[in-house]
């Protein structure tokens, strides 16, 4: 993978229920982070005392973030109302030369902030609310 720009890694909202995917418009900053619980299986009998784990075992999730400034009222309107009534839309996050990672997400915080001689901004959180799927690039 070649250095890529930032603001090719995407964020994008499932609109209407239909699959039709717009990116949030105005972030500055995105991050998306993949985890996998550890299930701890090491006995007195483990080789040397080291630690073994349990393959395949434990809670996967991934969590996404992102931060900018409001630039377009259809998609700001749309986080407002995922977050407000809970919702669990899909989402895609575009990783450049990599894939697309699609999937619900609960947006579990929305900040909003701003100074009175600056632009407002927004942060969002996004944590998985099921089953994610990759779909490598150029697939």
């Amino acid at each position: 993978m070649t250095v890529q720009r930032g603001k090719d890694l995407l964020l994008k909202v499932d609109q209407t229920g239909a699959g039709g995917f717009e990116t949030i418009a105005g972030l500055r900053a995105t991050r998306i982070s993949f985890n996998a619980e550890q299930v701890d299986v090491t006995s007195l009998e483990s080789a040397g005392g080291w630690r073994e784990l349990l393959s395949g075992a434990g809670v996967k999730s991934a969590s996404i973030s992102g931060s900018g400034v409001f630039r377009d009222a259809a998609t700001d309107e749309r986080a407002r109302q995922i977050f407000f009534d809970a919702e669990m839309p899909l989402f895609q996050v575009i990783i450049p030369d990599f894939g697309i990672v699609e999937g619900r997400f609960q947006i579990s915080s929305i900040e909003y902030s701003g100074s009175h001689d600056g632009e407002a901004t927004y942060e969002l959180a996004l944590s998985s609310a099921g089953a994610l799927s990759f779909t490598p690039a150029g697939a």
